[in-house]
């Protein structure tokens, strides 16, 4: 698990672009389960290209996240994705940790396209054969400015933030929590929310590309809109699958497999990258988590046009939960929206 921070009891904290999702787990036993959970929504442009315009609406959303959901912690994990980030494996000469953490900001110097003094660094050393001639490194750099972006307005809402993770990171926590995948298993894990689409590939518990792509659901809201001559909230309506009256499937399907052929054009695009410089390895399925995974027939063209299993990752899968009333039912409509809020409530439980 990876992150710029200490790992203590957390509130998981996805402030994405169309709501905030916070989610709290406990350990009964052996057991983890959910102790609270909210979504709040949020209103178009507040935030731009993953950036938080209005911090203001940003930070009374958070707040009444906690205050109706009666959410005391106070300590916050979140995540950022975007082009403030930048994730890279690095192939070095073997040497001790300690000659590692002195040399990261040369070699960080070397592969990362801001001014260092910008950045904030983290690293991960990586799994590797024993006979191994180099030693794999992990290494992210994010932009001070876009950590202070997110930690100010958590701060602004009364909160602690003790951890600032990566979108994809935090993903990958909750698949391999959930899933607990072999070693040889080759995944990519997709999350496709309003704006980003967050792509990392793993082989078992090994990160083996990530990327972050600029599209996502406000796609389809747009284009719906242009093309049938809509409203946000008519848009919004016919992408969840809702029919409207006098809206025709004829008519709303051609708008819809259109944008979903963008999406998996950038899949492909991303997965050609890959096989092109990971030295032949095969990714083995798609696990497609987000707010916009429920979108009609898109997990359908994905696996029509990619050639592989796709199937919407379930951050429940081993996390108990109410199945009956409020939380059941925010649970059943938005399971895969709240992967990354889940991935980073783990984050209390390093040792699992």
């Amino acid at each position: 698990m990876f992150g710029f921070g200490k790992s203590k009891q957390v509130v998981g904290l996805d402030i994405g672009s169309s709501s905030v999702k916070a989610v709290e787990l406990r350990q009964i036993g052996k057991d983890i389960e959910v102790s609270k959970l909210g979504i709040e929504p949020l209103a178009p442009e507040i935030l731009v290209d993953g950036a938080i315009v209005d911090t203001g609406q940003v930070s009374n959303s958070i707040a009444k996240i906690f205050s109706e959901n009666k959410i005391k912690t106070k300590n916050v994990a979140t995540a950022v994705s975007g082009h403030s980030v930048i994730v890279k494996k690095l192939s070095l000469q073997p040497m001790t940790e300690e000659e590692l953490e002195g040399n990261i900001p040369l070699e960080a110097a070397q592969h990362i396209p801001f001014d260092i003094g910008e950045v904030n660094l983290a690293y991960e050393i990586l799994e590797t054969p024993a006979d191994s001639p180099v030693m794999d490194v992990l290494l992210v750099a994010v932009k001070k400015d876009k950590i202070l972006n997110y930690t100010n307005v958590i701060t602004l809402a009364g909160r602690v933030p003790v951890i600032v993770d990566i979108d994809a990171f935090a993903l990958q926590n909750v698949y391999e929590y959930n899933y607990e995948p072999p070693p040889e298993a080759t995944v990519a894990l997709l999350n496709l929310g309003a704006s980003i689409m967050n792509i990392n590939i793993v082989r078992g518990r090994t990160p083996l590309f990530t990327r972050d792509v600029s599209v996502g659901g406000n796609q389809y809201t747009d284009t719906l809109q242009k093309e049938l001559d809509l409203g946000f909230d008519e848009a919004e309506t016919l992408k969840s699958g809702t029919t409207l009256p006098g809206i025709s499937e004829d008519a709303r399907m051609p708008v819809i497999k259109s944008v979903s052929e963008i999406i998996v054009l950038e899949i492909q695009r991303t997965f050609d990258f890959f096989r092109a410089t990971a030295g032949g390895e095969q990714i083995q399925k798609l696990y497609l988590a987000g707010g916009t995974a429920k979108v009609f027939g898109l997990a359908d063209l994905m696996k029509q046009e990619l050639g592989i299993p796709v199937e919407q990752l379930n951050p429940f899968r081993r996390i108990k939960h109410e199945e009956t009333g409020p939380m059941g039912e925010l649970v059943a409509a938005n399971g895969p929206r709240l992967a990354v809020a889940v991935g980073l409530a783990l984050r209390s439980f390093e040792d699992l």
